[in-house]
């Protein structure tokens, strides 16, 4: 993973000419905020802080789509303390958007199935990597 990411990092550096004059800064373009970046935002606020008490109150929510199918990650989130019905909404809206940018960009990724980790209570808080079969979580579409 790591490998993964110094190659991202080193192909989005861009070598400095010291001849050339960079325009300036209030004329550069602005980019624009990510698609479905807003509702990411929406699900981490309704998930807060996922605190719990004990790791049968802990789930996961399936997170965006790879171009291949499945989701990109998971999240954790506590179910005593989560409004599931709009966490789920959100989480297909989110993948709807991702979806979408996918096929626009033509993006393409590679064709490995993310297994969910489940979530498990860890002082206090609910995290990754559980895989209880008695914390489901939701289906996702293929």
């Amino acid at each position: 993973m790591l490998i993964l990411l110094l190659g991202c990092a080193a192909c989005s550096t861009q070598a400095h000419d010291p001849a050339r004059k960079d325009a300036p800064a209030a004329s550069a373009p602005v980019a624009a905020p990510a698609p479905g970046g807003d509702t990411l935002a929406r699900i981490r606020a309704v998930i807060g802080e996922a605190s719990c008490t004990h790791s049968g109150q802990c789930r996961t929510l399936p997170i965006g789509a790879m171009a291949c199918g499945g989701p990109e990650s998971y999240l954790p989130y506590s179910e005593s303390r989560t409004d599931e019905k709009t966490l789920r909404a959100l989480g297909e809206q989110y993948k709807a958007e991702r979806l979408a940018q996918n096929k626009a960009s033509g993006l393409m990724s590679i064709c490995r199935y993310m297994t969910d980790p489940g979530a498990v209570c860890t002082s206090g808080s609910c995290q990754l990597g559980g895989s209880s079969p008695s914390a489901p979580s939701s289906p996702v579409a293929r």
